[in-house]
């Protein structure tokens, strides 16, 4: 497993890969450091996440499907879902969560999981929900 810092309005984490997630965690690992802005979700309860559009990621030219996807993260879990019936994005549960949008129930790729800060989780929840779109920087740690 690789530890990967997570930097998120102005609060700091770890996260470890998931063995289970193979493309999606080397894929993504390719984009290190990674920046973007964490928005609150709409439709899935407590959590967050980054709205990637089209975006696809890829290994080896090939877009990243589905691997151990889920519908219902648990707190500090961070799933990938690569598009389909909605956007691309990235969705951080830092509370109750079951993955949805407008068009119904999703499954992510569950690839990371918070294993340092978890006691910032719903500080994080609640700078996101109440003061809007946040920084939040992926890298490796040290």
């Amino acid at each position: 497993m690789t530890r990967i810092r997570i930097t998120a309005a102005g609060l700091d984490f770890v996260a470890e890969t998931q063995p289970d997630a193979p493309r999606t965690c080397a894929a993504f690992l390719r984009l290190l450091p990674y920046r973007q802005k964490l928005i609150h979700v709409r439709w899935s309860g407590e959590g967050c996440w980054v709205p990637l559009g089209d975006f696809r990621l890829e290994v080896d030219g090939t877009p990243v499907g589905f691997e151990n996807h889920t519908q219902h993260p648990s707190r500090g879990d961070i799933l990938f879902y690569p598009g389909g019936y909605s956007e691309t994005e990235i969705i951080w549960a830092y509370g109750s969560c079951s993955f949805a949008s407008k068009m119904g129930a999703l499954a992510g790729n569950h690839f990371l999981t918070v294993v340092q800060g978890q006691e910032n989780l719903r500080a994080l929840g609640t700078k996101v929900l109440w003061e809007g779109a946040q920084d939040v920087l992926f890298e490796l740690a040290d």
